[in-house]
């Protein structure tokens, strides 16, 4: 097995359990424009691009106009700003796989296609005891996932090449961002996608639970990168 350094998550689907709070917010929104609503399932595949593509899904076919799209995206970052930690949560077994990692000395980041601001906020709510080497969402001017600019950005912060990372996520969009960063895709079943979508986009791995994170880590293992400063 190779030996990696550091890990890089996603966010949503991945470390915490967002939907419901994310339904809430954009079903809202929706419901205020006058639009009918959508169950949470249909949520697991609206979400994962940017608040804009799921804008565009969540909105009927005949008002995907951009005046439209832009009055949703508007709406949803201000409801979701409201309802964020509502009922967001980790998902069972984080914790301890982070105190794990932790204590292996490996350094762990986060990134999103979340809002900068809401990702830098949730990470510091819920995660607060633990340090990451870096959190970045969606930010103008930087492309987001599967683009690898942020991914390769984080790998600079962090010291550690690329091909040292496993790039661990639940969508499609995480694994192409690890392919085009040249980082390893590990794909988790626990999230919002399934295993099929996972292996198609090219999963180098694929885990049930958090804990077989940590055993792609030998128990001796001791991390030599130096983190940076949390972003």
């Amino acid at each position: 097995m190779p030996h990696y350094k550091a890990v890089l998550f996603d966010l949503d689907g991945t470390l915490l359990d967002t939907l419901d709070d994310l339904v809430d917010s954009m079903n809202a929104v929706l419901s205020s424009m006058g639009f009918p609503v959508w169950p949470v399932d249909a949520y697991k595949i609206f979400v994962g691009d940017g608040v804009r593509n799921l804008a565009i899904r969540a909105l009927p076919p005949e008002r995907r106009a951009d005046d439209w799209i832009d009055r949703c995206v508007a709406g949803m970052k201000s409801e979701y700003g409201r309802r964020m930690n509502r009922r967001t949560r980790p998902y069972d077994g984080i914790p301890q796989m982070l105190d794990a990692l932790s204590g292996l000395g490996v350094p762990f980041s986060v990134l999103s296609n979340k809002p900068h601001d809401a990702t830098v906020s949730l990470v510091s709510a819920i995660f607060g005891r633990w340090k990451f080497a870096a959190v970045l969402g969606e930010r103008e001017g930087v492309p987001r996932k599967p683009d690898p600019a942020a991914a390769l950005e984080i790998a600079g912060r962090t010291g550690v090449a690329p091909a040292e990372y496993l790039y661990c996520g639940d969508t499609a969009t995480d694994m192409r961002t690890a392919l085009n960063a040249g980082m390893a895709p590990l794909g988790v079943l626990w999230g919002f996608r399934d295993r099929r979508e996972l292996a198609g986009a090219g999963a180098r791995y694929i885990v049930r639970t958090p804990a077989d994170i940590t055993d792609l880590f030998p128990h001796d293992y001791r991390a030599t990168a130096t983190c940076a400063t949390p972003g």
